[in-house]
């Protein structure tokens, strides 16, 4: 698999396999459904889901706990987190680049976390599209918030971590309605995140 982006290359090789081992399911599980359960309290009849940068499955796992009945559905560039998402059985995943055009059937809910803050900021749009294309009603964005542009180092690596406003962006461009909105503090007493500022939006 060939790749546009210094970001890609990144996650694919030894960096995004380093990743994996420090987020397994065990601890984050139950903190992934309670967050789940706080980011979907405002959407209604949401049957299939796609996750654009699925990595291991950790949001997958936890939405299937909380919806069993969900269609679920996840694309993820890294070779290895991609083969155990699937070993999940939990889910359709696909390996591949979300920069590139998703040829994917319509799903209620598209959504990223943790994912476009490691996006090449030129190469933003691409997803954008993606998330908007393919959902039939919701997308939904959980990501660290910034109300500009922002770069800052991640883990020792230059360019690999961006913040900014991304719903704000996806609103604007795509004429998305704001539906809920909320932050998960990673000092959090029952299920902390890292900080995470998510959006819901409907089209």
């Amino acid at each position: 698999m060939s790749f546009s982006t210094e970001q890609e290359e990144f996650w694919a090789g030894k960096f995004g396999n380093q990743y994996i081992e420090r987020n397994t399911h065990e601890r984050l599980l139950m903190p992934k459904v309670a967050m789940w359960s706080k980011m979907l309290s405002s959407a209604h009849g949401i049957t299939s889901v796609l996750e654009l940068g699925c990595n291991i499955g950790g949001n997958l796992l936890a939405l299937n706990k909380l919806m069993p009945s969900l269609k679920l559905s996840g694309i993820e560039i890294n070779e290895e987190a991609a083969k155990r998402a699937s070993e999940l059985e939990i889910a359709k995943i696909t390996r591949g680049t979300i920069l590139d055009p998703i040829e994917h059937d319509a799903v209620d809910l598209t959504f990223t976390a943790g994912v476009l803050i490691h996006i090449n900021p030129d190469r933003l749009h691409d997803v954008y599209t993606n998330l908007f294309e393919v959902s039939r009603r919701y997308v939904l964005v959980a990501e660290y918030y910034n109300p500009t542009p922002t770069t800052i180092s991640y883990r020792g690596s230059t360019d690999r971590l961006f913040k900014r406003d991304f719903a704000g962006e996806l609103m604007d461009q795509f004429g998305l309605k704001l539906v809920d909105y909320g932050f998960i503090y990673k000092r959090d007493n029952w299920a902390p995140q890292d900080d995470i500022t998510w959006f819901l939006m409907e089209k």
